[in-house]
């Protein structure tokens, strides 16, 4: 893929930049509109098009909403017409084959076969234009009247493939007026590093262990030790993977003058279920509290509306992540243990030590982990029933796999505290200063070697 090639993106990245700050600041813009359009294209030739519409089409409605504003009624059909063009857009490319694929199994019942593709990304490019009209309607976002400054905003390459999520409202003040700095330049480039190596470094060297305890499950031999060892190797895999990226979006934002918000939070140092939401992609959490959650009613309305409410916006959170039935599944698992929390386990981890709530977050996210990564749902109820005793606790391939990955996990485990970031930040200034350079160059040379000598790269989010 087009996306994960280093040497691809390193060229990219280096054309890009030498643009970006050689051009006056007033056409800063449309470098960032055109080139994030091109490498959008570059993988997705086909869709880039689409891109292009949605961009137009809620350009023109956020300027309608405004026109139109002493009218309410006519406002919030314009603020209702985009919403319902993107998910229309969202539901037909990332739905279609599932829907198809399922009433076809009702006799009598049939769509047409279209094999549609899903293109990168539009689960975050759809949601990031929603957001646009429903803020200039709530008077939260001012309306843009440059469709170069919007449509930056909708393409920006470095976080259009996996996010993080970017509300209008966030970058809106620094789309018209911004200041890239050599301070934002640096500290960019340190943060795009950081999320790199966990990417290439943490991410991809647990993945292949993963990889093994499926192919155990598949040749009968899976262990319940072998299959926990499994769950914890995807927890690290998706956890580093997915953070990398989002440190990487930030970083370049960073260097382009941009301040993306945060999307985790350390979130394996949660104590409940409900903290580990609270920390773990944040963006879209956040989204969906703001856009789904609170508009519904919130907690407002009683036991029997917040109920409704919360299994609405998790019903919503497992689709989005895919058009497959393990994802329904994984929404309503989580949905569930909120439910359970709020309203039952409150007052019994409030008096549980902190160690077994950290311990019970864990076990929790880990077989939540094991239903998002297995779609089949006949292969995923079978693993995790190995897990909980359903077959052999031990396998002979479990010791070499455990002593072959053993350091890897210590090292993924205590990655994922905020150790690093206390031990970083009790040296000097003057050590950090002359640290960083040397870190970030050994750390892009690191990087730049085990990708091009390592043909595993996958990202994990990209096909959402």
């Amino acid at each position: 893929m087009v996306f994960s090639s280093p040497v691809f993106l390193f060229f990219y990245l280096t054309v890009t930049l030498a643009l970006y700050f050689v051009v006056p600041l007033k056409w800063r813009n449309l470098v960032l509109l055109v080139v994030s359009l091109l490498f959008y294209g570059w993988g997705e030739r086909a869709y880039v098009l689409i891109m292009v519409l949605s961009i137009a089409i809620d350009y023109v409605h956020g300027i309608l909403v405004e026109k139109y504003r002493a009218d309410d009624k006519k406002a919030r059909w314009f603020v209702a017409q985009s919403v319902i063009f993107n998910l229309l857009l969202l539901g037909f490319f990332k739905y279609y084959n599932f829907i198809a694929a399922n009433l076809s199994l009702i006799p009598g019942v049939a769509l047409p076969d279209l094999n549609v593709h899903l293109p990168i990304g539009i689960s975050f490019f759809t949601f990031q234009t929603m957001s646009y009209t429903i803020d200039v309607y709530r008077k939260d976002a001012p309306v843009q009247k440059n469709v170069v400054a919007f449509g930056a905003f909708v393409t920006m390459f470095p976080q259009l493939i996996a996010g993080p999520i970017v509300k209008y409202k966030q970058v809106a003040a620094e789309l018209d007026h911004r200041i890239c700095t050599a301070e934002g330049f640096a500290k960019g480039a340190l943060r795009f590093t950081v999320g790199l190596a966990k990417k290439v470094l943490l991410a991809n060297s647990v993945g292949a262990l993963w990889e093994a305890q499926l192919a155990a499950q598949s040749a009968g031999t899976l262990s319940a030790f072998g299959g926990w060892l499994g769950l914890i190797a995807f927890s690290f895999q998706i956890y580093f993977d997915f953070s990398g990226y989002s440190d990487m979006a930030i970083g370049l934002g960073y260097i382009f003058g941009f301040t993306f918000p945060e999307n985790f939070d350390h979130p394996y140092l949660s104590k409940s279920v409900t903290e580990f939401w609270r920390r773990w992609h944040m963006s879209l959490t956040s989204w969906f509290r703001e856009y789904v959650y609170i508009p519904l009613g919130g907690n407002r309305g009683g036991t029997v509306k917040t109920l409704r409410n919360i299994l609405i916006v998790w019903t919503l959170t497992g689709i989005w992540h895919g058009a497959s039935w393990n994802f329904l599944l994984w929404g309503l698992y989580f949905a569930a243990w909120l439910i359970l929390e709020k309203y039952i386990l409150r007052n019994v981890l409030v008096r549980t030590p902190s160690a077994v709530k950290h311990l019970y977050t864990l076990l929790v996210a880990a077989v939540g982990w094991g239903i998002f990564a297995i779609e089949d749902l006949g292969r995923c109820w079978a693993y995790l029933r190995v897990c909980f005793g359903g077959g052999a606790l031990w396998s002979a391939g479990d010791g070499y796999l455990l002593k072959s990955y053993g350091l890897t996990l210590v090292i993924l485990a205590l990655a994922s505290t905020t150790l690093g970031l206390r031990l970083w930040e009790r040296l000097p200034e003057r050590a950090r200063q002359i640290t960083a350079p040397v870190l970030m160059l050994a750390g892009l040379t690191v990087c730049t070697a085990y990708l091009v000598d390592n043909s595993y790269n996958p990202f994990l989010y990209f096909r959402f």
